[in-house]
C-alpha cells in the first residue's frame, strides 16, 4: 500500500520495558523489522524522539529555560538515531544519520536530496534534531519531513495500537478508532500527535497510520495495507 514511508519512533520505544535510556533489544528487534521492511523494496526514513534520555519540557523548573530544553532534547534524538543506526548496519543494510543542525563528523547535515538518494538506494535516512527550532516537537518534525520526503505514509510506532476516545490508561471504556479525520482529531483534541503534526499532513495530504511497534510483524503489516492500529486521513 505504502512504497516511501516516514517511521516516527518514540523515545521511550528504544528505551525497552522501563522506557529509559538504550535498550538494546529493543533496538536489535527494531533494527531487523526495518531491514525486513527495506529488503522488500520500501523505502524508510525514521525520525526518533528523545524522550528516552531527555525530554525538553522536563527542565521547566528544574534550572532549564524551554529554549535550552528543547536543545537538549534534540541532542537525545541524535543519540537515539546514531544508535538505531548502528542497529541496522549489524542487520546489512546502510544507514545514515542526518541532523536539522551541522553535527560533521557525528552526522551529516540534513538535506532533502540527500536524504531522498540514501532511500533510493536501498538504505535507510535517519533525521535527527527534530526542526531544529525550539517550541517544536518531534511529532511535528516528523510531518514536516515526510512532506519534504515525498513520503506516502507518516507511521507513528509507539507502544499504544491506536488512536483512543480518552486514555486507554486510564478510562477502561476508551474505545479505539480504525480511522479518523485529521478534521475530527483536531477538533476532539486527540494528543496522539500534536495539532501541528496533524495540520501539516492534512495540507499534504499524508495519512497517519498510528500503531503498536512493539509487537513484532505489525510493521510489515502496516506497509502492506493490513488494518493495524488507527488511519488519520483527510
Amino acid at each position: 500500500m505504502y512504497k516511501r514511508v516516514l517511521l516516527k519512533l518514540s523515545g521511550e520505544s528504544l528505551g525497552g520495558p522501563e522506557g529509559k535510556g538504550l535498550d538494546p533489544q529493543s533496538l536489535k528487534a527494531f533494527a531487523e523489522e526495518i531491514a525486513q521492511a527495506v529488503r522488500a523494496g520500501y523505502q524508510i526514513a525514521i525520525v526518533n524522539g528523545g524522550g528516552n534520555i531527555f525530554r525538553g519540557l522536563q527542565g521547566v523548573g528544574k534550572g532549564f529555560d524551554r529554549v535550552t530544553g528543547d536543545r537538549m532534547g534534540m541532542l537525545a534524538t541524535v543519540i537515539n538515531s546514531l544508535a538505531l543506526s548502528c542497529a541496522l548496519r549489524s542487520e546489512g543494510i546502510p544507514a545514515e544519520v542526518f541532523t536539522s543542525t551541522p553535527m560533521e563528523p557525528h552526522a551529516r547535515y540534513y538535506n532533502r536530496d540527500n536524504a531522498v538518494a540514501v532511500l533510493e538506494n536501498g538504505g535507510v535516512a535517519l533525521i535527527a534534531g527534530g526542526t531544529g527550532s525550539p517550541f517544536f516537537t518531534t511529532d511535528s518534525g516528523a510531518a514536516l519531513r515526510a512532506l519534504e520526503l515525498g513520503a506516502d505514509a507518516l507511521l507513528k510506532g509507539t507502544r499504544v495500537d491506536g488512536v483512543y476516545t480518552a486514555d486507554p490508561e486510564k478510562d477502561p471504556t476508551a474505545v479505539r478508532y480504525e480511522e479518523l479525520t485529521f478534521s475530527k482529531a483536531l477538533a476532539d483534541h486527540l494528543k496522539v500527535m500534536d495539532q501541528t503534526a496533524y495540520a501539516l499532513c492534512e495540507q499534504g495530504p499524508v495519512p497517519i497510520v498510528v500503531f503498536d511497534i512493539s509487537k513484532k510483524g505489525n510493521l510489515a503489516r502496516v506497509l502492506e495495507g493490513l488494518p493495524v492500529g488507527t488511519v488519520v486521513h483527510a
